[in-house]
């Protein structure tokens, strides 16, 4: 009994010990470029396209322009920080042979992706937080529904944590990271209705945007932080708690697996 209690014991310490590494040393440590090159360019996203085209664009559903475009630039930092970590982070312990440390440890596939998906989502949530704040300084802005808001930020970093995951486990090289992000995820951000509202678009360009899933993020994100969205709240939480869901199952299966976890 003592011994089982001493291993899993064991085995938690190292997934935090693996989540410290991830953070700390990886995020924190190297803040300049982790943190504050995405903030910097989203404090620019604001000032440009808020402040420049609010005085064309006065407002969107009754909202001043400035504040229309918060809450997708806060998931756009979100997502493309939770996917960018975990995509980077496992592909470069795969290629530099740390990989077979954590791999070779008590901890168990399920403990493993934990660990990594946590650190995923720490930065996704911690670059999401700080874009809110410096957005903050140009712009000023209601918190409607602070746990929706909080809540949709949740999910986006969960879901692109496991798609980041997902890349990192299948990379051979940097490439396949370098296309999902650039062309895969940036289009989805930029078509997902963070500078425009969906229901201006004329058919079928409408029915074509619902398609993207990271339109029901940004629109629950709105939702929670300016109480209105063109979406029904239900339906924007219920896509993107199912993609989080799908995306963390996807990346869980691959560590079962063993999918890129051996050298």
């Amino acid at each position: 009994m003592n011994g089982g209690g001493d291993l899993r014991r064991g085995q938690w310490l190292g997934v935090l010990a693996l989540v410290e590494r991830e953070v700390v040393r990886r995020v924190v440590r190297l803040w300049p470029q982790t943190i504050a090159p995405q903030v910097t360019a989203s404090a620019l996203f604001v000032v440009v396209f808020g402040l420049a085209l609010g005085n064309s664009i006065r407002t969107v559903g009754g909202v001043p322009y400035e504040q229309f475009i918060v809450p997708g630039l806060t998931l756009m930092g979100v997502a493309t920080a939770a996917f960018a970590n975990n995509a980077t982070t496992l592909f470069q312990a795969r290629s530099d042979g740390f990989i077979e440390d954590p791999v070779s440890s008590p901890m168990t596939p399920a403990q493993l992706a934990v660990a990594y998906t946590s650190g995923g989502v720490i930065r996704g949530l911690v670059i999401g937080l700080l874009t809110l704040g410096a957005a903050r300084v140009f712009v000023a802005f209601p918190l409607r529904h602070p746990a929706a808001f909080l809540l949709a930020l949740l999910l986006a970093a969960l879901a692109f944590s496991g798609l980041g995951t997902v890349v990192g486990l299948y990379s051979r090289s940097w490439e396949l990271q370098s296309f999902v992000g650039s062309l895969v995820i940036q289009p989805l951000v930029f078509l997902g209705g963070v500078f425009y509202s969906v229901q201006s678009l004329d058919a079928p360009w409408e029915a074509v945007s619902h398609l993207d899933p990271i339109l029901y993020m940004v629109e629950a994100g709105r939702y929670g932080l300016l109480g209105r969205a063109d979406v029904d709240p239900w339906i924007s939480f219920g896509v993107s708690g199912g993609l989080a869901a799908l995306m963390l199952a996807w990346s869980w299966w691959l560590f079962e697996r063993g999918e890129g976890l051996r050298t």
